[in-house]
């Protein structure tokens, strides 16, 4: 049962088209509308199910000539809004249709009634037993489906408290479920993302786009929050992707940015204004805050990077993400020092190196990743030629050859490095899955910062490869990813290895990946999301597990490797949780060598379920 926006809301493929609760000015139009023949003639014998009387005493009544008599019924809703007279809402009409799966069992009246008392009870907009509650109407005309209309106004002049009433009822629609053995549904744990409304899907089939503004956005977005490695990388990765951009600055303290909301250049209203989105519109991980915790976790006010980690890179691959984060600040900066604290703002670690004969003149530097035991340091000439201290102070002057702009960091690279990043990608991959599968047998919610990390990979990889197969893994996996009620997981370094697999893969840009790039990459992405599977399975989320399971199914595509998993006959034992436990061994990182896939343990999967 799901809670939607209107009758000609539906289900498709086996999943609830979700929508929301409607809020209206006018009563008396949305009745004529409920009792009326439909938009195609769908509604036939509309009646009243329940309400704030009996069915019988507010059923408008039959004219001589066949038509309904609505003004008593009217007249009865509308009465105490009257005396709230301003203290109104703005909207005070709340509506709400209520529809059974097509594969459920038909309802009787009573049965209705009952699921309609039980929403109006738990909304608090009519508690059992509250004699000055809210009135309100349920009326049926149709086997599937019910619509409650109420006004937002007590007999006691009062105004009723709506606020999370969604929520709300959704636990009402997963108790009836239970109660009359209807198909089960996701619970309103806030891990989906933002639905589009009609009116976008609507709006996007009149001008040809294939999917709503909000889809769009949050893919775009999503992509360019996974690959950047500052707060101003990524409202520059946005601008990039044809994404107009808007900063909200906080009123109390200058300067300080607060939010952002991004809209599609086409994407206009009727005032001929783009129309934006906030963060938090596109989906709960995507509000400025919660990417600042991307960036630097344990550092949450500051917008601050976190480089990939020395620790899982090869020695081509170190080399080649110092030099690029290197050229970027040096394009960035104008002076030595400027570029010095633009290198530790990017998180690099720096040593400077000064003159024997002057102590304070500063003559090179060197810097080096965070993370290993024993971090390599490279001055700037073992990076490039020009990338030596006086090689930049040249290109910082007004003659010099960096008065016009530089080229793309990500253009300085040879098609080795790119290959070298693809290979340490796919290990950090394999690493994550080795990482996560210990915990299986043991505390599958360990693994909270890593599920949320694959969306990173997922999102950055199709987005470097072009390849359809991994777009749509993507998108079906976001669900997966995210923690119930937007918590945010403590940092892991599986997750960490993750970020860094995708930042790696956002540097090689769209360009120059091999075949068997994509393949090894696609193999280890399938090994990881099949331990996320069983991860979601053991912590009770199917929504989840499903994702994760049609992310999966996507990626087979990618390597051929298509056919039905997750087959009843697997069901997981303890005997297999144990050896899950206990995976491959992870290999030691070189530039040229590839981790073995390690094995995954099928999954049962039990029950059906539809996204919120």
């Amino acid at each position: 049962m799901t809670w939607q926006t209107s009758c000609g809301a539906a289900f498709l493929d086996g999943r609830a088209v979700i929508g929301k609760v409607l809020r209206g000015k006018r009563v008396q139009g949305l009745i004529r509308y409920l009792y009326g023949p439909g938009r195609r003639g769908e509604h036939r014998d509309p009646h009243i199910v329940a309400g704030f009387r009996t069915p019988a005493e507010l059923e408008p009544a039959l004219r001589p000539d066949g038509s309904r008599d609505f003004r008593h019924l009217d007249g009865l809703l509308t009465q105490p809004l009257a005396l709230l007279g301003e203290r109104n809402y703005r909207k005070p009409v709340w509506h709400l249709s209520l529809r059974a799966a097509p594969e459920d069992p038909i309802l009787s009246d009573r049965q209705w009634e009952e699921v309609a008392k039980a929403a109006m009870a738990r909304t608090g907009l009519a508690a059992d037993g509250d004699e000055d509650a809210v009135r309100w109407i349920a009326v049926r005309h149709a086997d599937d489906h019910i619509h409650l209309v109420a006004t937002l106004a007590r007999p006691d002049g009062t105004r009723p408290e709506v606020w999370n009433d969604g929520y709300r009822i959704r636990d009402v629609c997963r108790v009836m479920e239970r109660k009359l053995g209807l198909r089960s549904t996701a619970p309103a744990d806030r891990t989906a993302a933002r639905r589009p409304k009609r009116a976008e899907t609507e709006k996007a089939a009149r001008v040809g786009r294939g999917e709503s503004a909000r889809a769009v956005l949050r893919r775009r977005v999503a992509t360019a929050a996974a690959g950047a490695w500052t707060e101003a990388e990524f409202f520059a990765a946005v601008g990039a992707e044809g994404v107009l951009v808007r900063l909200r600055h906080s009123t109390q303290f200058t300067g300080e940015v607060t939010g952002y909301a991004v809209a599609l250049p086409d994407d206009l209203g009727s005032s001929g204004q783009p129309v934006w989105f906030g963060g938090g519109k596109l989906a709960s991980d995507l509000t400025l805050p919660r990417l600042r915790r991307r960036w630097a976790p344990e550092q949450v006010d500051r917008p601050g990077a976190r480089p990939p980690s020395g620790r899982h890179l090869s020695t081509r691959t170190t080399r080649a993400v110092l030099r690029t984060t290197v050229r970027r600040a040096a394009d960035e900066a104008r002076t030595p020092a400027d570029f010095l604290e633009l290198l530790e703002r990017h998180g690099l670690l720096v040593r400077h190196r000064y003159s024997r004969l002057d102590p304070e003149q500063l003559t090179g530097y060197a810097v080096a990743l965070p993370g290993g035991e024993e971090p390599d340091w490279y001055s700037g000439g073992q990076l490039a030629d020009d990338l030596t201290l006086p090689c930049i102070r040249q290109r910082w002057s007004p003659s010099g050859p960096g008065a016009e702009g530089g080229a793309s960091p990500r253009d300085d690279l040879t098609p080795e490095e790119r290959q070298a990043f693809y290979d340490d990608a796919a290990r950090a991959a394999a690493y994550a899955t080795s990482h996560m599968r210990r915990y299986l047998a043991t505390n599958p919610y360990a693994a909270e910062d890593a599920c949320w990390a694959a969306s990173d990979v997922l999102h950055v990889a199709a987005r470097a490869t072009g390849n359809r197969h991994l777009g749509c893994a993507a998108d079906s996996y976001e669900r997966a990813a995210r923690s119930p009620y937007g918590r945010i997981p403590h940092p892991t370094s599986a997750g960490n290895a993750l970020r860094s697999a995708a930042r790696l893969l956002a540097l090689t840009g769209n360009q120059n990946h091999t075949t068997v790039s994509i393949l090894v990459l696609a193999s280890r992405l399938i090994a990881l999301l099949e331990t996320i599977t069983q991860i979601r399975f053991l912590q009770q989320r199917q929504v989840q597990a499903d994702a994760a399971r049609r992310a999966r199914q996507h990626l087979g595509h990618v390597t051929g490797s298509s056919a039905p998993w997750l087959e009843p006959a697997a069901q997981p034992t303890p005997a297999r949780l144990a050896m899950a436990a206990f995976p491959t061994p992870w290999a030691p990182a070189t530039a040229d060598t590839h981790v073995r896939r390690t094995s995954s343990t099928p999954l049962r999967q039990e029950g059906r379920s539809h996204t919120l």
